[in-house]
């Protein structure tokens, strides 16, 4: 049991942090689109928010995993890989925007490792709508926490899949989703994080 609430206080200050990870990323990624100092807080923020993600899924996990342990293990499995596939994506973006003269001449071709955002959106969004299915069942989570993490699972398929389809990342049908995606994590990894550390 004390194990349990040293794991949620962990993983509600993770959650926080993911949330202003979150939000800085936003800014790093459109308010200051196009400057160095932008494309490096945007690079910084997905890999510690990766990281930091990481840990609040472990400790959603730990509360739903009596539940239905399958489900919640294909969960929490899922959205690890997609927030280490965030973590290695922003670390490789921070490495050449530090170092450009050493990216190489490759052209700007998708990452290979996360091509279109398909480990950081489309994996993430899976693993999270999938606990997040779980958590309807858990008393230990407002129903409307769990609603709203299926729906944010959903929204991150259909960035990854936006930015797959349609080449233009400023188009609105990319634009689009990425802004709902953005807001609603941003309201679900804070709530989270209140929920975990009992606030709420």
């Amino acid at each position: 049991m004390e194990d349990d609430a040293k794991l949620d206080r962990l993983g509600g200050w993770a959650a926080l942090a993911a949330a202003l990870f979150a939000v800085t990323y936003t800014i790093g990624f459109k308010v200051l689109q196009g400057q160095t100092l932008g494309a490096q807080l945007a690079a910084f923020s997905l890999m510690a928010g990766g990281l930091v993600s990481a840990v609040a899924l472990f400790a959603v996990y730990g509360r739903l995993k009596s539940i239905d342990p399958s489900l919640a293990m294909l969960g929490v499995a899922l959205g690890f890989a997609g927030v280490m596939g965030a973590f290695i994506h922003g670390s490789f973006d921070l490495a050449n925007v530090i170092h450009p003269e050493q990216a190489g001449t490759a052209g700007p071709g998708p990452f290979p490792v996360d091509p279109r955002g398909l480990l950081t959106f489309g994996v993430s969004g899976l693993g999270l709508a999938t606990l997040s299915w779980v958590a309807l069942r858990a008393t230990s989570f407002p129903r409307w926490l769990s609603q709203l993490g299926v729906a944010l699972g959903v929204v991150l398929v259909i960035v990854y899949l936006s930015r797959l389809i349609v080449f233009d990342a400023g188009s609105v049908l990319v634009l689009g989703p990425a802004v709902v995606a953005a807001v609603m994590g941003i309201v679900w990894y804070g709530a989270l994080g209140m929920k975990l550390l009992g606030r709420m």
